[in-house]
């Protein structure tokens, strides 16, 4: 995910991909339509009259009469672009039941993805085509990847599931002489020196893609021989790289047949770290917690309470945390007050100064409640899910809610 978005942001896409994930066709008349930010909107416009005209074929006509109704729709949002905006354009279009037969209401979704959009698809199904979507919120780390050997390298960043390659450099170191003795040796000599200038001119790309890359989380070098042994060992990167090499793979390949390689054989180390991340930072707060003189806090009131004086570092939020945040007021007297209720429970407050009942003028997720007063701060902002066992521990003991502070409160 990028690093311009914000906490607020990258929670409330989440939040718009679960309900979109729950939305679901009677027929297979959903329709998913990614635009990348390079596609003329005139060929997807005549993309989407051909459509149109294919619809013509679908037997059901209730679900021809909605896929057309939808298209038609596409067809007027996309002519309110001139071109599409700067990572692209999604649209998710189709009726959606409410009940039983009759029910069903059309829903539009237009909006700008956080990152660019790769490739153009339009779909249609019973349910919207999330998972291009999905793979952009997937991970929000990048780790550098570079395949080596004494003939190439092949420097890469992998992003999620997305994999750039970054530079692709060639040795020109020669290959095994057959004579032997004193031009045997100098030989070997004139091969040793091209491939050590060879791994400096690695080090030295390799430094100039990562240096000063602000999400890069690790470094995985990979290669067919003992080249990357060499390389790891050796002086030729930047200490600061090189404090971040996670682990060598061993690869049949070099290029990016090797790059994909060492993405398949490291998947289940990566996919540890981003766990171990997580665990990392619930036992921080653990540490802190049993320290005598801790910067922990925890439980809504305290922690909301912390936020507004500036004191939190880091809030830490459990994912599954779904409780809503409204805020009431008194038609009588305009007396205001802020509720923490299950987004189930019906409202039923009455006014302590006048007695009146309360109306609702306002609903918030409390994650979205706390996330707002986080960045009005400068706090950092880590979402917690319940799959590892400290996960699970914030959730059920401490609410769902915690802090590593920046000082003590009293």
């Amino acid at each position: 995910m990028s690093s311009d978005i914000s906490s607020k942001e990258l929670y409330e896409f989440k939040k718009t991909l679960k309900e979109l994930s729950e939305k679901k066709g009677r027929g297979t008349e959903l329709v998913s339509v990614y635009i990348p930010p390079d596609k003329q909107l005139s060929d997807v416009g005549k993309h989407m009259r051909d459509e149109l005209g294919q619809s013509a074929n679908i037997k059901s006509k209730q679900t021809k009469k909605n896929v057309q109704s939808a298209i038609e729709v596409i067809l007027q949002r996309i002519r309110l672009f001139k071109k599409p905006p700067a990572n692209g354009l999604v649209l998710f279009v189709g009726m959606i039941p409410k009940g039983g037969p009759g029910t069903e209401k059309m829903e539009t979704y237009v909006f700008e993805p956080p990152e660019p959009i790769q490739t153009y698809w339009y779909q249609c199904n019973n349910e919207f085509f999330l998972e291009p979507l999905e793979y952009m919120i997937e991970v929000k780390e990048t780790y550098g990847i570079a395949v080596i050997d004494r003939k190439e390298a092949t420097i890469a960043t992998l992003r999620g599931k997305r994999i750039d390659i970054l530079t692709h450099l060639t040795s020109g170191v020669p290959g095994k002489h057959k004579a032997g003795g004193q031009s045997q040796r100098r030989f070997d000599r004139v091969i040793d020196l091209a491939a050590h200038e060879f791994k400096k001119r690695i080090g030295e790309h390799m430094n100039d893609a990562f240096l000063d890359m602000e999400d890069l989380t690790g470094v995985i070098i990979g290669g067919p021989g003992h080249t990357k042994e060499e390389f790891v060992q050796g002086d030729y990167l930047n200490y600061e790289i090189k404090d971040k090499i996670i682990t060598t793979v061993d690869t049949s390949y070099t290029g990016e047949f090797g790059i994909r390689e060492v993405i398949d054989k490291s998947s289940d180390l990566l996919e540890e770290l981003d766990v171990m991340k997580e665990k990392k930072i619930v036992q921080s707060f653990l540490q802190e917690l049993i320290k005598e003189d801790g910067l922990a806090s925890y439980g809504e009131a305290e922690v909301r309470n912390n936020l507004l004086i500036g004191a939190v570092d880091t809030l830490l939020l459990s994912e599954d945390l779904l409780l809503t945040r409204k805020t009431l007021r008194c038609a009588n007297c305009s007396h205001e007050k802020q509720i923490t209720i299950d987004p189930k429970s019906d409202v039923n407050e009455s006014c302590e100064k006048c007695n009146e009942k309360m109306k609702e003028t306002d609903s918030k997720t409390l994650i979205e409640d706390f996330v707002e007063l986080a960045e009005e701060v400068g706090s950092d902002v880590e979402f917690i899910s319940t799959e590892t066992e400290e996960g699970m521990q914030l959730f059920k003991a401490f609410g769902g809610i915690a802090a590593i502070l920046r000082y003590k409160v009293n």
